[in-house]
């Protein structure tokens, strides 16, 4: 269903009992809200909870920015290499006052929030900017953005900045097949055959390069957010995984030690994806660190 949030018109999925905790899940890079498997839903509702998915601003089927154009990824990249300011369409911050909008929108007060990559770095805005609204933060396969952490192989960078063969659908989901299976998780393989459905079904329903563009350049502009986690004061548990080729395994021991009192589940043979195989530990972490906030 079509929403206003923020002034804009966000797409927005919500499962479980009305009145049920709320549980908002925030997508990464580029991503539509079916990022989120419909398995993983159904897990995270078996256990009590409304969950609320949403499209972010350039992403499937939520407002679209291209009249702000498509923004220079390299320049952006050296900016930030040299630490001078990179300027992006929007902010990470703008994408939290969003998210904190599909709450105004559902007449939510709050809500428990779980982001996975760029969606975990939208999440810790959320928490600072409104931490009286962010009961639990569950933080999956994300990063403070700390310039000394390890950082992108340049081979994975390219992959990940490459573009599809052609614009028919076929190309674009073999495009998506080949960066999974780079980022994915090595212990983890996908079921080939859902994996061509899940695809198939994502690119029908929106393909739009642009925006993941303009997400980059708002990721990037963001820098570093380390001087920020040290004022959350809520339950936060980080799940990252241990074989993580997009973003290494020690940003997720960092976000740990640097949020007081946040628990941290280090998920050997897991990459940057969500494996089926998962998705009960993902529950019951998400779950867990709910129960802390209740208690």
């Amino acid at each position: 269903m079509q929403i206003s949030a923020n002034g804009l018109s966000i797409e927005v999925d919500d499962q479980g009992p009305a009145g049920a905790p709320a549980l908002l899940m925030i997508m990464g890079l580029g991503m539509p809200l079916t990022g989120w498997p419909e398995e993983l839903v159904q897990a995270l509702v078996s256990r009590g909870f409304r969950v609320i998915r949403f499209d972010n601003r350039d992403a499937g089927l939520s407002q679209g920015f291209d009249a702000m154009g498509v923004p220079n990824l390299a320049l952006a990249a050296l900016r930030h290499t040299l630490h001078m300011k990179v300027h992006a369409p929007y902010a990470l911050a703008d994408m939290a006052a969003d998210a904190l909008g599909v709450l105004d929108a559902l007449g939510l007060p709050g809500a428990h929030v779980c982001g996975a990559s760029m969606g975990g770095m939208i999440a810790q805005h959320m928490a600072v900017r409104a931490p009286g609204r962010v009961r639990s933060l569950t933080l999956l396969m994300t990063t403070s953005g700390a310039r000394r952490l390890p950082q992108t192989p340049w081979s994975v960078q390219r992959v990940m900045l490459s573009r599809p063969d052609g614009r028919d659908p076929a190309a674009v989901v073999a495009h998506l097949k080949r960066v999974l299976g780079v980022i994915g998780s090595p212990a983890f393989p996908p079921d080939p055959q859902r994996l061509e459905e899940r695809l198939q079904a994502m690119v029908r329903r929106a393909w739009r390069p642009a925006g993941t563009a303009r997400h980059i350049a708002a990721v990037v502009a963001d820098g570093d957010r380390t001087g920020l986690l040290g004022s959350i004061r809520l339950p936060v548990h980080v799940i990252h995984g241990e074989a993580d080729p997009l973003i290494p395994a020690e940003a997720g021991r960092d976000l740990a030690r640097r949020i007081p009192g946040a628990t941290l589940d280090i998920v050997p043979g897991m990459g940057h994806d969500l494996p089926a195989a998962l998705f009960d530990r993902y529950a019951d972490g998400i779950a867990g660190c709910a129960r802390r906030a209740g208690a």
